[in-house]
C-alpha cells in the first residue's frame, strides 16, 4: 500500500475541567494515515475518518493499533491515532518517559483531549484529507470510555458518524475504598507496568477527578445520550475488564448499537506488544469494525 502520513503535535488544553485546569501544557503526539494508492470508494469530500483511542498504559503504536490503521486506511479511510498527553509517551517510545504526566493524568482531560483531536481533524491534522461529515470513533479499555464520553457529548453527539469500542471499560471507578484510602492519605498510588517493569504512580488529581466529576464521567447515561451507531466488541475471557461491562452498557444504550462477544477473547484479543500477528479473535474484531464503518459511514 503507498500510504500518505501526516505527524502532528496538539497542545492540551490545561484548562480542561478537573483537578489538573490551569496546570502546564503538555503536548498530544500522533499520526494521520491514508492510502494513496486507493481512492476512496465512498462518495463525498475527503476520507471517511477513523480516530483511534488508546487505553491505560497504552500508546498509538501498541501492538494492534498500527495494523488495524492499517487495515483501515488501505479500506479508504483517513485514520487518526494520537498519545494521550497523560501517557508519558512520545512517538517511538517504548517506555513512560514522563512519568510526571502520568501521574497526573485525568480522565477528564482524557476526554477533553478526544475532543481536541476531533475538533482537528481535517484543519491541524490531514488537512485536505478528512470529510468532517463522516468521523467515527474507536477506543480501547479506558479509550472506549472517552471515546463513548465524547460521542454523548453536546459538540458531538449529533455530528459522529460512528463509534466502536473494543473491551471498553463500563465504568471509571476501577479501586475500592481500601486503595482509596491510603492514596488519599499519601497524594498517589502506586502502579506497575507489567509490560516494562516500570514502577509508576497515579497522583491523587485522578481520584478528585472522579470524585468531583462523577455525574459528567458516568459511562451509562452517555451510553443512553450518544447517538452514533455504536459497535461494542468485548471477550468473554476478558480478564482485565469483565464482559459484563459491556452487557451493562448494552442494556443502558439506545438504539442503534450493537454488542459483539468474541468467545474465549482475552483484554487485548490475543494480541500482544511487540506485534507478532493477528490472532482469529483479533481478526473477528477487525473484521466487525471495518464492516461496521464502512455501513455508517457510506
Amino acid at each position: 500500500m503507498m500510504e500518505g502520513q501526516h505527524s502532528f503535535v496538539l497542545d492540551s488544553n490545561p484548562n480542561a475541567g478537573g483537578p489538573n485546569a490551569g496546570g502546564s501544557t503538555r503536548k498530544i503526539y500522533g499520526i494521520a494515515q491514508w492510502s494513496t494508492s486507493k481512492a476512496p470508494s465512498m462518495s463525498g469530500s475527503g476520507r471517511p475518518t477513523a480516530v483511534i483511542c488508546h487505553g491505560f498504559k497504552g500508546f498509538m503504536e501498541w501492538g494492534f493499533f498500527p495494523p488495524l490503521a492499517e487495515l483501515l486506511a488501505e479500506r479508504g479511510f483517513t485514520v487518526i491515532r494520537f498519545n494521550y498527553s497523560g501517557s508519558g509517551m512520545m512517538p517511538g517510545d517504548e517506555l513512560v518517559t514522563d512519568p510526571d504526566a502520568f501521574r497526573s493524568n485525568t480522565f477528564s482531560q482524557e476526554l477533553e483531549e478526544t475532543l481536541q483531536v476531533l475538533r482537528a481533524a481535517g484543519h491541524e491534522i490531514a488537512p485536505g484529507q478528512v470529510d468532517r461529515e463522516r468521523i467515527a470513533l474507536i477506543g480501547h479499555s479506558r479509550g472506549g470510555g472517552a471515546s463513548l464520553l465524547a460521542a454523548a457529548h453536546p459538540e458531538w453527539r449529533d455530528q459522529l458518524r460512528a463509534l466502536v469500542t473494543w473491551a471498553g471499560v463500563g465504568t471509571f471507578e476501577r479501586f475500592d475504598e481500601t486503595a482509596k484510602d491510603p492514596w488519599r492519605h499519601n497524594g498517589a498510588i502506586p502502579i506497575s507496568n507489567a509490560r516494562t517493569g516500570q514502577e509508576l504512580e497515579l497522583g491523587i488529581e485522578l481520584l478528585t477527578d472522579l470524585e468531583q466529576n462523577s455525574a459528567a464521567l458516568d459511562l451509562k447515561p452517555a451510553a443512553a445520550e450518544r447517538q452514533a451507531p455504536w459497535l461494542i466488541v468485548h471477550g468473554s475471557g476478558d480478564a482485565t475488564v469483565p464482559v459484563t461491562e459491556a452487557q451493562q452498557l448494552d442494556r443502558a444504550a439506545r438504539a442503534p448499537r450493537e454488542l459483539l462477544v468474541v468467545e474465549g477473547a482475552d483484554h487485548t484479543f490475543g494480541a500482544r506488544h511487540p506485534f507478532a500477528g493477528p490472532t482469529p479473535d483479533l481478526i473477528a474484531a477487525m473484521n466487525a469494525t471495518q464492516s461496521w464503518l464502512r455501513r455508517h459511514l457510506e
